[in-house]
């Protein structure tokens, strides 16, 4: 069975930095695509970052661009999400999801509609 488990959030100062981890089970790593979402209250989902199967391609949010980096180990089967200068607006739940084979192959950020395994979240506060 496909599980994620995202971990490493909690509570921050602006200005401050976390990294978000998304550990893997049940499928072959390799062959999937990884994107973080985050939803923050009252809003809608917004796609972060994603990655592609073979770490080559990566695309971010304007919003996080030269703050957040993803990145993959395959051989932990972990995907991270380090956030850098966080700011009070990045307070949300964030959200790991995978897909087989063809995500993060566009050049854009990672839309929703395309993944179809999803983890339960780590909250993130930014206290200003």
């Amino acid at each position: 069975q496909l599980r994620l488990a995202e971990s490493g959030g909690g509570l921050v100062q602006s200005g401050g930095s976390l990294r978000l981890s998304c550990a893997t089970s049940g499928f072959t790593f390799e062959r999937y695509g990884f994107g973080w979402f985050r939803q923050a209250p009252g809003k809608g989902r917004e796609g972060v970052a994603c990655i592609n199967r073979d770490g080559d391609e990566i695309n971010y949010a304007a919003s996080v661009k030269g703050r957040f980096t993803i990145s993959r180990d395959n051989a932990r089967k972990t995907v991270y999400l380090q956030m850098n200068s966080l700011k009070p607006e990045d307070t949300a739940l964030y959200y790991c999801a995978a897909e087989f084979l063809y995500a993060c192959l566009n050049g854009l950020p990672p839309a929703q509609d395309e993944y179809h395994y999803w983890g339960r979240g780590a909250q993130v506060t930014v206290s200003s």
